[in-house]
């Protein structure tokens, strides 16, 4: 009887345990593009590059479609995806055989690739897939509201974060209907630019 007993007792427990557990889902971390880092220059910006005691080598310049500059001396030079000090960097290297310490400040003048840089994206089974500009705080549930929420083909439990950590893409899991018919916010990831949220739509 003892041993009957026990064995209740334990299986009790294991079914206490396992009603009780939760899905557990490690965070997304910020990646190498993360809210707070330096920007990258794109295609399209424009860019004003000085040079000190040498105005004429000073020049404004878009940066192509190639993702390129010409520069006097240097001639083509690749600026995209690349911060202003690395740019800088490159060009004072160009500029050694040429002039004496060079001393090279680049600024963007006119951004106008910052806008795509730095969006969130929602696809898939929501009311109004949107790409929108990142805002400060902004969650995940903040981004499945601001389109109107899973439609009703959706598959919310499977919905998915894309970001791009360290030059790679990952996916993390959006448990979605757990968030918004139980509150369970475990998943409620906070965003950062270039995000994309999918929700796949059921299998019928």
């Amino acid at each position: 009887m003892k041993k009957i007993a026990w064995l209740g007792l334990m299986f009790v427990a294991c079914f206490l345990t396992a009603c009780s557990s939760t899905k557990k889902v490690a965070p997304p971390p910020i990646s190498d593009r993360g809210v707070t880092d330096e920007y990258r220059i794109g295609v399209g910006d424009a860019l004003q590059i000085s040079v000190w005691r040498n105005p004429e080598l000073s020049t404004g310049v878009p940066v192509r479609p190639d993702g390129k500059i010409s520069l006097p001396l240097i001639g083509d030079i690749m600026a995209a995806n690349l911060t202003a000090t690395q740019l800088s960097n490159n060009i004072i290297a160009g500029l050694e055989n040429y002039v004496r310490n060079p001393q090279v400040t680049v600024i963007v003048a006119n951004p106008s690739s910052s806008d795509f840089q730095r969006r969130v994206r929602i696809t898939g089974a929501v009311g109004s897939p949107q790409s929108i500009p990142y805002r400060d705080g902004m969650t995940v549930l903040d981004l499945v509201l601001l389109a109107g929420g899973p439609n009703e083909f959706a598959s919310a439990n499977k919905a998915k974060l894309y970001r791009k950590v360290n030059g790679e893409t990952k996916v993390y899991p959006i448990y979605l209907g757990d968030l918004i018919e139980n509150g369970k916010v475990e998943t409620n990831y906070p965003l950062q630019p270039s995000d994309i949220v999918t929700v796949p739509e059921r299998s019928f």
